[in-house]
C-alpha cells in the first residue's frame, strides 16, 4: 500500500536522496553527467528545498512499507488566474508501474482543486516519456521552452497544462 505524507523540512536530505537515486535513471539518455550534476547540485541542494518549502511549495512524500520512494512538489504560481505548477514528481525506477505516479499526480491535483485551482502546469523534458504519462492524464501542451539554467546548460521543455474545472 502506497501512503502519502506532506513533507517538512527534516524530509529535505530524502528528497535530495531520492533525487539522486532517480535522475540518472531518467535524464542520462538526453542529458550529459556534467548537466545532470550541475542540475542536481543546483535543485536539490538543502538551501534550495528548505527555500521552497519556506516560498510555500508542497512537498508530497510516498512511501510503501516505511520506504520512501517517490515525491512530488507543486505551488501556486498565478494566484490572480488560480494557476498551480507541478515542480517535481520523481519516483524510484523500481517502483514505476506501479501506479506510484498516478498516486502522487492525483493527490496533487486534488490539492490544487480543493484549494481553488483553475490549471496545473509543468514542464517536461521534450525527450522524457514521462510526457506521455501526461498527455493520458489529460495534459495538453502548451509552449515550448528553452530554459537557460547557467553553466553553459539549457532545459529544453514542453510546458504542459491540465484545467481542473
Amino acid at each position: 500500500m502506497i501512503l502519502l505524507r506532506r513533507a517538512k523540512a527534516e524530509d529535505m536530505p530524502i528528497v535530495a536522496d531520492l533525487a539522486e537515486k532517480i535522475w540518472p535513471k531518467t535524464y542520462s539518455e538526453y542529458i550529459s553527467d556534467e548537466q545532470l550534476r550541475y542540475m542536481l547540485d543546483l535543485m536539490y541542494n538543502q538551501g534550495e528545498l528548505l527555500a521552497q518549502l519556506e516560498k510555500g511549495y508542497v512537498f508530497l512524500m510516498a512511501s510503501e512499507e516505511d520506504k520512501d520512494v517517490g515525491f512530488a512538489c507543486y505551488s501556486i504560481v498565478d494566484t490572480a488566474n488560480d494557476v498551480y505548477k507541478l515542480h517535481k514528481i520523481y519516483v524510484l525506477p523500481e517502483m514505476h508501474g506501479k501506479g506510484v505516479g498516478k498516486i502522487l499526480m492525483n493527490e496533487v491535483l486534488n490539492l490544487a482543486k480543493r484549494n481553488g485551482g483553475k490549471s496545473l502546469e509543468l514542464n517536461v523534458n521534450k525527450h522524457n516519456k514521462a510526457k506521455d504519462f501526461y498527455l493520458k492524464s489529460g495534459f495538453k501542451i502548451k509552449e515550448s521552452v528553452t530554459i537557460d539554467i547557467g553553466n553553459g546548460f539549457v532545459m529544453d521543455d514542453f510546458v504542459m497544462e491540465l484545467a481542473l474545472s
